[in-house]
């Protein structure tokens, strides 16, 4: 019987395909998706970035591209292949009390701010993001976390930070004690204030920010990529290569399914993705290295600005060997 592999995921559609057995497996092992999230319910439990880091649960894990690429610095047992499950726009994801009286980036300057942690990727891409993009230097706003950071980093005594908690800080950001909040899956107590005005995006059309950004450099930023134990490519060496194939059939087949307007329970599902299409002119989700390199060595030197890396890390340090030629 060939050897079971565990691939920890997110519950993300494309996706599904894994969850559902609707993959073909290779010969030489077996792929079993787990359910493993960063906020519950999940199937498997949470907590799965962690759990991959520190416990090394997982045999392959979707895992945080800034929490991967500030740990390449230490001696590690596991490699990626260019694959990424999970993209955002940080335009998407920048959060302003409306009683901070907030009407440009700028005015962000000298603020306090609250992010989920320093290093979490969306974090680290909205705070480079405003900075490259927008003028306003991280290091002239009062940082605020909600998390402990997950991987320690060489410039933590320049950073200064003070810790919040996480379930009182939607409510602190409404009443205006903070400027404004960074989160990559925005708790319901945001959500709510957004829906009553107590909170807005910091640009009035965030669509066409984010449409805009994206043709300015040409990609949809990363925020996961797929990890793995080396060991398993030394007793696999088609391993990269075949996770590489499965993940683009699993995100073929889950394109697939908008095909029937009622896939999802949103109404114009249908209709948005073909205005995205429109949009975009291209596919926002492309696989391999070629198509991902700028991008990713755009976050790098993010990373680096922020005191998260000493220097970028040649992209044959970050991903395994047989597949640097995709």
């Amino acid at each position: 019987m060939a050897p079971e592999l565990t691939l920890a995921l997110e519950r993300y559609d494309r996706h599904i395909p894994f969850f559902m057995d609707m993959i073909e497996q290779p010969k030489e092992f077996k792929i079993k998706a787990l359910e493993v999230g960063m906020a519950p319910p999940r199937r498997e439990g949470i907590d799965r970035h962690r759990r991959f880091y520190e416990d090394e649960e997982f045999d392959i894990c979707e895992m945080s591209l800034s929490s991967y690429l500030t740990s390449k610095e230490t001696s590690l047992s596991y490699s990626a292949i260019p694959v990424f499950p999970r993209r955002l726009f940080s335009q998407n994801h920048i959060f302003i009390s409306s009683a901070a009286k907030i009407s440009k980036p700028t005015d962000l300057i000298g603020k306090k701010a609250i992010c989920r942690s320093f290093q979490t990727t969306m974090s680290v891409l909205a705070k480079g993001d405003l900075f490259f993009e927008y003028g306003v230097p991280w290091r002239e706003l009062d940082w605020h976390t909600m998390s402990p950071e997950l991987v320690s980093f060489q410039g933590h005594e320049e950073v200064k930070l003070s810790i919040i908690d996480e379930p009182t800080a939607p409510e602190r950001l409404i009443a205006g004690e903070f400027a404004m909040m960074i989160h990559p899956h925005p708790p319901p107590k945001l959500l709510q204030g957004l829906r009553i005005g107590k909170v807005h995006r910091l640009w009035p059309d965030v669509r066409k920010e984010c449409v805009h950004y994206f043709h300015k450099y040409g990609d949809y930023p990363i925020m996961h990529l797929l990890v793995f134990k080396k060991t398993l490519a030394d007793l696999y060496p088609e391993l990269p290569k075949t996770l590489m194939v499965m993940w683009k059939n699993a995100k073929e087949q889950a394109a697939e399914f908008y095909d029937d307007p009622g896939y999802s329970e949103v109404a114009f599902a249908r209709n948005a993705l073909e205005e995205e299409q429109e949009l975009f002119g291209c596919d926002p989700w492309p696989t391999g290295l070629m198509a991902n390199k700028n991008n990713i060595e755009r976050f790098m030197n993010y990373l680096v600005d922020q005191t998260l890396l000493n220097a970028p890390i040649p992209m044959e340090q970050i991903f395994h060997s047989s597949i640097l030629d995709s």
